[in-house]
């Protein structure tokens, strides 16, 4: 048997012949092969070559093609802010001066922008390894790409004008259902929609505004003939539940998220989840042992290993050592000899002392934002867009600071801190967001309060 079939028997619902593995490789991919971000996610032959590189190493069951949020915005008029070693973030939001809903005409074609480069690396990748791995084709859900259309006015409207909201939600899933029918057309085994705003709305919000859009991309993908998965970074813990309600096959969880708990939701609706190894404290910043030790307890810690796929919690940071990833990929195929081997391992305390600021003693509010990294998360680029949008307004009334969970100091302070959620907006060392983007109002209002 396959490792391709093995997921799909996982993705069928049925019993496996073991846990399939799906490494969400984006940009690291390029990593192996001494290509950065820009390269990989631009240049088809190094993005084939890095793909059959994480192929090679890291052994997968299943495979993303590239991982890329902003394909479909940057072919709608969004500008681009590229990285070395992460995706592009978007600059501009073509409507965030025009509530207007684009026409269908405008809808990207696979002649728009970058698409006739992801599917002819997709074509290449269903030849050279379709037969054994399945292949992802990641598109950007309906409400990240009507954020990176709008902005973070988007927030606002879902109070102030949810008519607006719908329609450019109806047109945002017209999109999406466009560009899973090019990537399905083009091989793709499974249709991930990877939406990551979803983590900042409250289930009320998600039932009003995303059932529907997302029941018809999933019903789409169905009669399309490919799987479906729905994957959303952040703490999606509220909304599990009304996620599986819109029928994926399969939704894909970061750590935020209790896996376990989570898994008893989704098992009630015979849906597959994966997930969720650590994407900074274990991939990036632990040993191999330290990876091949998580792995193995968490595997042991899911009993019920039926509808269950192990993953990375999101796209795996650029700079993941390769023998990290190695270490993960031997406890999923021998987990036996790797429990041997770490039976009496234990992880080196490297512990950084941080110092927090006197609060009390600010003369001025201090607004800090926890991020994954507001470059590359985009959950976090809107909640750090709400925190400078604040700064522009107050000026040098307030202070912003930006701490991101990928460097050790901020992993410290945020442990230091009790910081849970990511992202996370305190004002003066007190939480005031959790995984919700804030309206400007709101913030403005908790700045107010403190002056």
């Amino acid at each position: 048997m396959t490792a391709k079939e093995i997921l799909f028997q996982i993705l069928r619902h049925e019993e496996s012949a073991g846990v399939p593995w799906v490494p969400f490789a984006g940009v690291h991919a390029g990593k192996l092969k001494g290509y950065d971000a820009q390269e990989v996610l631009t240049d088809p032959d190094k993005l084939f070559e890095s793909l059959m590189e994480v192929n090679r190493l890291y052994k997968p069951h299943g495979q993303p093609v590239i991982f890329d949020l902003q394909i479909e915005a940057e072919c709608l008029g969004c500008e681009l802010l590229w990285s070395k070693n992460g995706p592009p973030s978007i600059k501009s939001h073509p409507l965030a001066d025009d509530m207007t809903v684009p026409c269908v005409c405008t809808i990207p074609t696979p002649e728009s922008g970058r698409i006739p480069m992801v599917l002819d690396v997709m074509r290449r990748m269903k030849t050279a390894v379709g037969d054994s791995t399945a292949l992802y084709g990641l598109i950007c859900g309906p409400f990240t790409l009507a954020s990176h259309l709008r902005g973070n006015d988007i927030f606002m409207d879902m109070y102030d004008d949810d008519e607006y909201v719908n329609n450019l939600l109806s047109y945002c899933t017209d999109v999406c259902i466009a560009m899973s029918k090019y990537y399905i057309e083009a091989g793709m085994d499974i249709i991930a929609v990877v939406d990551p705003l979803i983590s900042q709305i409250s289930s009320a919000h998600f039932e009003e505004f995303m059932t529907v859009p997302f029941t018809k991309i999933f019903d789409a993908v169905r009669e399309m003939g490919a799987f479906s998965s729905f994957f959303v970074c952040g703490d999606v813990s509220r909304n599990v539940e009304v996620m599986c309600k819109t029928n994926p096959d399969s939704i894909s969880v970061d750590e935020n998220v209790n896996l376990i708990a989570a898994k008893e939701i989704s098992d009630r609706y015979n849906i597959a989840i994966g997930g969720n190894i650590p994407l900074t404290t274990v991939m990036l910043h632990g040993t191999q042992l330290d990876n091949m030790k998580f792995t193995v307890e968490f595997l042991d810690s899911i009993k019920d290993k039926k509808n269950f796929f192990l993953a990375p919690g999101c796209d795996m940071p650029y700079d993941v050592p390769v023998e990290n990833t190695i270490g993960i990929v031997q406890a999923v195929l021998q987990i036996d000899e790797s429990r041997e081997m770490i039976k009496n391992y234990v992880a080196v305390d490297e512990t950084i002392e941080v110092d927090l600021p006197d609060y009390d003693a600010l003369t001025k509010p201090l607004v800090e934002v926890f991020t994954l990294d507001s470059a590359t998360c985009a959950a976090c680029t809107y909640m750090m867009g709400a925190a400078d949008d604040a700064k522009a307004a107050y000026g040098d009334k307030i202070d912003v600071v930006e701490y991101k969970y990928t460097e050790k100091a901020s992993i410290a302070r945020c442990q230091k801190m009790g910081v849970k959620n990511l992202p996370s907006m305190y004002v003066n060392g007190k939480l005031k967001f959790a995984s919700l983007i804030p309206s400007r109002e709101k913030l403005f209002a908790a700045i107010d309060e403190v002056i």
